[in-house]
């Protein structure tokens, strides 16, 4: 006959149990809300002069901003795309960046840089455990163009770096809110990469207008949003990929994640300005992927030590 397992052993696991880490369960857990979307070293504005064309950001000027950088063999680490760090240990990037290099040993993530080869003390180089692409990543309309990277290191946050606000349900964005993007892609168009972080404040463009004929007649789609101006001039370019288009919001005293740079026809041609992934509509694929990662990956070494010797003891005693 089978004997069930004595009272004290069961409750020393479930002690065990309630020590071990637990992962979060939910958006709020994998995003930290009281800890997002502030610059400590830049005093923030509701309303500001218009930027038209981009500069060097100063130094700390967008914390979460992130380098996702390639290792090639003789030429060492290169930067390839961009993107924004939402918690210890993720970033959110563009699913097109990962084409050619889907190995995540290749990787690398660069946070608290300015200048892309000269790094400050505060410079944070983390190699990367995993890269969770959207399975449903559509690589020729680019929906569903986003992807997560899971960190080796859990990131410290300081004044240099920060973590952005992902919002949880769609923001009011109006022609007062100020609205940024941020990279060390190309400044012009065949042109070569900046060694410095610009940026640029740019308009969110109606997407029915975005649609039209004579702009991208129908190329964006539900998930995508438009930004940038009808005349052209300010735009993300080839190498801001995956990088964040950010908007702050005065009632809230934060910036929030409103868009993944994804594509664009050209770079600050007018009426095509650039596309970006609406964050909001992979709220839920965002939490899912980041929970489930982390359930799989939190159980420590000593806690698995620990449940392998209590399994042994609990042998013995049954036996």
């Amino acid at each position: 006959m089978r004997r069930s397992c004595c009272p004290v052993v069961t409750s020393f696991k479930v002690l065990l149990l309630l020590l071990c880490e637990v992962p979060p369960t939910d958006l709020s857990a994998v995003i930290p809300k009281d800890e997002c979307g502030t610059r400590p070293l830049v005093d923030e504005i509701t309303t500001g002069t218009r930027i038209i064309g981009g500069h060097d950001a100063q130094i700390g000027a967008w914390p979460w901003q992130v380098s996702l950088q390639v290792y090639r063999f003789g030429l060492g680490y290169s930067h390839v795309c961009g993107g924004s760090l939402i918690n210890h240990n993720t970033v959110l990037t563009a699913a097109h960046c990962i084409r050619k290099w889907v190995d995540p040993e290749f990787w690398r993530a660069v946070i608290g840089m300015h200048h892309l080869f000269r790094h400050h003390a505060h410079t944070i180089k983390s190699r990367v455990r995993a890269i969770i692409v959207h399975a449903d990543f559509n690589k020729v309309t680019f929906e569903r163009d986003i992807a997560l990277f899971k960190l080796m290191t859990s990131i410290k946050f300081n004044k240099f770096i920060q973590p952005i606000c992902l919002p949880d349900r769609p923001l009011v964005i109006t022609t007062e809110t100020p609205c940024y993007i941020s990279g060390w892609g190309n400044t012009k168009e065949k042109g070569r990469p900046r060694a410095i972080l610009q940026e640029a404040q740019v308009d969110i463009i109606e997407q029915t207008k975005c649609n039209s004929l004579d702009w991208y007649a129908g190329a964006v789609y539900g998930d995508m949003v438009c930004a940038g101006f009808e005349t052209g001039g300010v735009d993300s370019c080839q190498g801001d990929s995956g990088g964040p288009l950010m908007c702050y919001f005065p009632d809230y005293t934060r910036y929030y994640l409103v868009g993944i740079t994804s594509f664009g026809f050209g770079c600050g041609k007018p009426k095509f300005p650039g596309i970006y992934i609406r964050t909001v509509t992979y709220k839920t694929w965002i939490s899912t992927n980041g929970i489930l990662y982390d359930k799989t990956t939190t159980v420590s070494i000593p806690c698995v030590l620990i449940f392998l010797s209590v399994g042994w003891a609990t042998l013995h005693l049954v036996l």
